[in-house]
This record gives C-alpha cells, structure tokens and sequence, in this order.
C-alpha cells in the first residue's frame, strides 16, 4: 500500500525558513491531489497548501505570501518551501495526498503521512 514519509521539520527562528518534503511510494497509479496540513496543539487540523485534482495551488491565508508548494510528479513528491516562519507557523505537519493505486480500481483513497514537527522561536 500506499506510504508517505515527510521530512524536514526542525527549529527555526523566528523570520527563518525551511522547506519540508513528502514522498510518496508504493504502487501507485496516479495522484489525484498532494498537499500539506498542520495542527497546532488543541487545534483543528487545517490545510495549508495543496495542489487541487485540476493542477492549481491552495494556500490558507495565513500563509500566503510566505510559503510555497511545488511538486515533482516523477519522484512522487510535494514540497513545502516555508519563508518568513512566525511563531504561530509551530505545529506539526502532515501531508496528506489522495491517490489511485495502480490495481485496477478506480477508488481514490485519502493517505496521511505521520507528520513532522515544526517550531519558531520567537
């Protein structure tokens, strides 16, 4: 099955950047959607940045401006180039991605990786 594995979090002061990755393996078929999440604690689980089943980028007002996703469609892949972190950037992040396994079916199916954890001192 399908796998996601997110790298890049760390510790970052505040103004700083850092750029996440995602990538996706496994027997996969075509990725309908990519993008990424994050959540604060006791915070709801909100979307940062994607890119839509059309091919066209996402981002939550909060970050617009200052962060950017891109992609490489050949290695399965999403990034997330974050600039000018704030402190209220800290949460962990997830990507999340909807995928068609290369099995035949036509089921998109929603995959989460585990998340990486993001944090801007102030």
């Amino acid at each position: 099955q399908v796998q996601l594995v997110e790298s890049g979090g760390g510790l970052v002061q505040a103004g700083g950047s850092l750029r996440l990755s995602c990538a996706a393996s496994g027997s996969i078929f075509r990725i309908n959607a990519m993008g990424w999440f994050r959540q604060a604690p006791g915070k709801q689980r909100d979307l940062v940045a994607s890119f839509t089943s059309v091919g066209s980028t996402s981002y939550a007002d909060s970050v617009k401006g200052r962060f950017t996703i891109s992609r490489d469609n050949a290695k399965n892949t999403v990034y997330l180039q974050m600039n000018s972190l704030k402190p209220e950037d800290t949460a962990v992040y997830y990507c999340n991605a909807k995928i068609r396994l290369d099995d035949g079916l036509r089921y998109l199916k929603n995959y989460w990786g585990q998340g990486t954890q993001v944090t801007v001192s102030s």
